[in-house]
Order: C-alpha cells, then structure tokens, then sequence
C-alpha cells in the first residue's frame, strides 16, 4: 500500500522504517532535516510541505500521523482535512484524548474524509519486534488498511484488532498506559525495598535475573529493569524524577467519572508526581524502564554518565 507518515519522531521513523521493509510506499513529512534524512536513506520518499500530499499520491489517499498529542495533532488533522478529497483516510497513531478523537471524527465526518485512531504501543522496539495497535474507527475503512496493521504488527494474526468505533482506539490505548503505570510502580517499589535491606547486600541486577525465567512476574518490564541495572546498577547516572505522559491522568480522570475504583492506578499516577519533590530508589527505577522501553526523556544527575543522544 501507500501511506505519508507525518512525524517521523521516537516512533513514527521506526514505523515508516518497517513499512518499508514490508514492500509499501512510504511518503514522509518532518520538520526535523535529520529525522527526514533518516527516512530518505530507509527508502522512503521525501514531502517538502504536507500540501504536496494531493500532487504525490493516488485515491484514496492515507495519512498516518504519528505526533504528539493535543495542539501540533489538532493543528495537522485541521490543515490535512482542507487538503485531502472525500473518501482519504487520516490515521491518528499518537496518544490523543480519546474526546478529542470523536470530536475530530464528527467534524471530519461532514468532509467526506475517515479518520481512524489507532492507539499504538512497542515504543524504540517497535522496529524490530513489531507494534501493538488498538484501532478505532469505521470497520469498512479499517478493514481496507488491513495491510498496514498486518506488516505493523508483531504478526500478521497477533497483536492487533478493530476495538470499536471512533474514539474506541484511543480509549483502550488510554487504560493501557494506565495499566502500565501500575505494573512499573509495582516492580520499583520491589526493588527499594531490595535496596533497603542493606545487610543482605542484594544483588539487583542479579535478582532481576533470576526473576526473568520461570517467575511469575517476569515480562518485558522486568527484561528492560534487569537491562537498566546491568548498566548502572545503582542507577547512579538517574534523578528520582519521572514524567508521565498524559494517559495515566486521562485513566484515572475517566475512572472516576464511572464510579470505577482504580487506586492501583491513581496511586501509580501520585508516586510520578511525588518522585518530582522527594529523592527516592523506586522513582529511579521507574525512570530507568521509561527511557528503556520509550526512548522517554530523562533527568541524569549531575555526577551520573552522559546520556546517549
């Protein structure tokens, strides 16, 4: 198939990188000259301005858009609509509200062109181990991008689905970032309290190990804080500070709104916020599986390692 790719950023390079290792044209727009760069040498072909997008591709034209949420989204799904013809696809692949995806859906809907939110998780890895994708939209036009999903995806048959209609898709991408802030404020709080019995001299990195194979709780949570500590084991080179994206906020907002109890989740969401005023191992930790698994931004401390550009 042919597709532009409008951001070419942690995700949407690699994305486009294994589009076109799956035979499909790739079409790309960035305002980033390396990131661009990096995509021409992947084989892909280069837009000068998304106005372009009409003179370069057949209909029915499909763009994904792989940026970041709230104002550069809304602004490129806006000037995209004036440009393309009824019966276009627009893919919305980034972490959107998923209001804000039914809003643009409606408004796009009196245009003639479909929009479909696909909420997409696999982070740097993605490349090599495929994505996972939450797809939201109307089901005849998601069926036509089926191609798409099936090179994306870590199998033709696994890891993806249509979940419902527009909005669908970013709202089942929202609860799972929720659910992943649990499952990492769960393994770093594990691994100060291993760090606090300071008399038994624990290994980390070894027990992360050992966890890794045969355990209940191992994944690749787990394989990526086993990697982090290999490399720092007492993550020296980390600021007990950690970000959060969004979607963990969305998650526990949106609980709260049905009545649904989620204190695993709402108090994974408050450590974040706490890790921001007080030092601590568990917030470390926490920064260290971010940065592995998302390429996430990360405060090193001042006396730790150089961080890899």
């Amino acid at each position: 198939m042919e597709l532009a790719m409008v951001g070419l950023g942690k995700m949407g390079l690699h994305m486009a990188g294994r589009l076109l290792e799956g035979g499909h044209r790739v079409l790309v727009y960035d305002l980033n000259a390396k990131a661009m760069k990096a995509a021409l040498n992947l084989g892909a072909h280069g837009l000068r301005n998304l106005e372009r997008i009409t003179q370069k591709m057949g209909q029915p034209r499909t763009v994904w858009v792989m940026l970041p949420a709230g104002e550069p989204t809304e602004t490129t799904i806006h000037g995209l609509s004036g440009a393309l013809s009824p019966g276009d696809i627009i893919i919305d692949g980034g972490n959107s509200n998923y209001r804000d995806t039914m809003r643009r859906a409606s408004v796009l809907r009196g245009t003639g062109v479909h929009l479909v939110d696909v909420g997409t998780s696999g982070g740097v890895w993605g490349l090599k181990e495929g994505y996972s994708l939450m797809i939201g939209g109307e089901r005849e036009v998601v069926d036509r991008l089926r191609p798409l999903f099936e090179t994306l995806a870590p199998s033709p048959d696994r890891g993806w689905g249509y979940v419902g209609p527009n909005g669908a898709g970013h709202y089942v991408k929202m609860v799972h970032n929720g659910i992943e802030y649990g499952l990492m404020e769960a393994y770093a709080e594990g691994f100060d309290i291993l760090k606090a019995k300071q008399e038994f001299s624990l290994d980390l990195h070894q027990i992360a190990e050992i966890w890794r194979h045969g355990s209940v709780v191992r994944s690749w949570l787990l394989d990526l804080t086993a990697e982090a500590l290999a490399e720092d084991p007492g993550l020296i080179g980390f600021e007990a500070w950690v970000a959060d994206s969004g979607e963990g906020r969305w998650t526990v907002s949106e609980a709260m709104d049905m009545d649904v109890p989620a204190p695993v989740i709402t108090l994974a969401l408050q450590m974040r916020l706490v890790s921001r005023h007080k030092d601590s191992f568990a917030a470390k930790v926490l920064s260290a599986m971010r940065n592995k698994f998302g390429g996430h931004a990360i405060k090193r401390a001042a006396h730790g390692r150089k961080e890899h550009p």
